[in-house]
């Protein structure tokens, strides 16, 4: 996944329907996780069970946020949005980081004060089962997302995918915890496993907020895709060489833009046939993305801001 920015498998209505699922799937699995775990919290009083109900309720809101988002990112170009409304999933992925912190601020404030205060964790085998169910429903849901990812390359559902992912780590910990803190009697290990998943969240954010910048400030594709681009356009045998190629991801749709030299004698209506087969070309392999090529005669020089770089092989 480079740059975080998987390029999808599938577009369109069929692309829209998946990731609508996921969102569906992802809204159903944190409902049952948070009774669960809000029961079994009032059965224990264990910090680090409380963690793993903050971050449910951390991960209903951004859910929440991620059904609306894929929905309104769906939706096709308009007037006021000519460029269609992609920038919808990474700005919730954004939101989704925000959440995080602060519940890992509060979470971290709990742990200090049961470090101050020890209390005991009572009735461990309710909050272990609770734990262990958890756990594979999680299991379950992040695999699913992950196959959502890459046939979509929704960053959205990624943001998600991550975010559940964490709280696998999440509910191992806290099983940890409770089996170790009542083996050992030992309370005070339930706020120090509880400030460390706190920490835990902190790290989750900051990753989901570079993937969610990668898009916002319309960071380029891969070198390795910026290479099978001009590999692809000057394969056309009228093409005489390609410069210029700048990309960027919003969403689901990636946007392409390239100038491509040709012969300068050739009739205007020739070169907009040329352009028209690469652009085709370029559209087979890319079925998700905007393009725009813009031809040039041969010989004419244009100052270039940024030569392209090597890509390693």
């Amino acid at each position: 996944m480079a740059y975080g920015t998987p390029l999808p498998l599938i577009h369109g209505a069929a692309a829209g329907r998946l990731r609508a699922r996921a969102t569906y799937a992802a809204l159903g699995v944190v409902a049952i996780l948070i009774g669960a775990k809000f029961a079994a919290w009032l059965a224990t009083g264990s910090v680090a069970l409380l963690s793993s109900l903050v971050d449910s309720l951390v991960d209903a809101a951004a859910s929440l946020l991620n059904f609306f988002a894929v929905r309104h990112a769906a939706i096709p170009a308009d007037r006021e949005h000519r460029f269609g409304h992609g920038k919808a999933e990474p700005l919730a992925a954004l939101a989704q980081s925000t959440f995080l912190v602060g519940s890992a601020v509060l979470l971290m404030f709990e742990a200090v004060r049961r470090l101050i205060l020890p209390e005991p964790v009572d009735h461990i085998e309710a909050g272990v089962a609770v734990m262990l169910v958890s756990t594979i429903v999680t299991v379950g849901l992040v695999t699913y997302q992950r196959h959502v990812v890459g046939q979509t390359g929704s960053l959205a559902i990624g943001a998600d995918e991550l975010h559940y992912r964490s709280d696998i780590v999440l509910n191992v910990s806290v099983i940890a915890t409770l089996l170790l803190g009542h083996a050992l009697r030992m309370p005070i290990l339930d706020p120090i496993f509880g400030g460390a998943i706190g920490i835990w969240i902190i790290y989750g954010a900051i990753r989901i907020a570079r993937l969610s910048l990668t898009q916002l400030m319309d960071r380029e594709l891969p070198d390795e895709t910026r290479a099978h681009v001009r590999a692809i356009a000057e394969a056309h045998p009228d093409v005489i060489a390609v410069h210029d190629i700048k990309t960027r991801v919003a969403g689901p749709t990636a946007f392409i833009q390239l100038h491509i030299e040709m012969n300068g004698a050739i009739s205007l209506l020739e070169a907009h046939r040329i352009s028209d087969a690469v652009e085709a070309d370029l559209r087979h392999a890319f079925p998700h993305a905007e393009i725009i090529i813009h031809e040039d005669p041969e010989g004419i020089e244009e100052p270039v801001a940024f030569p392209p770089r090597a890509v390693a092989h």
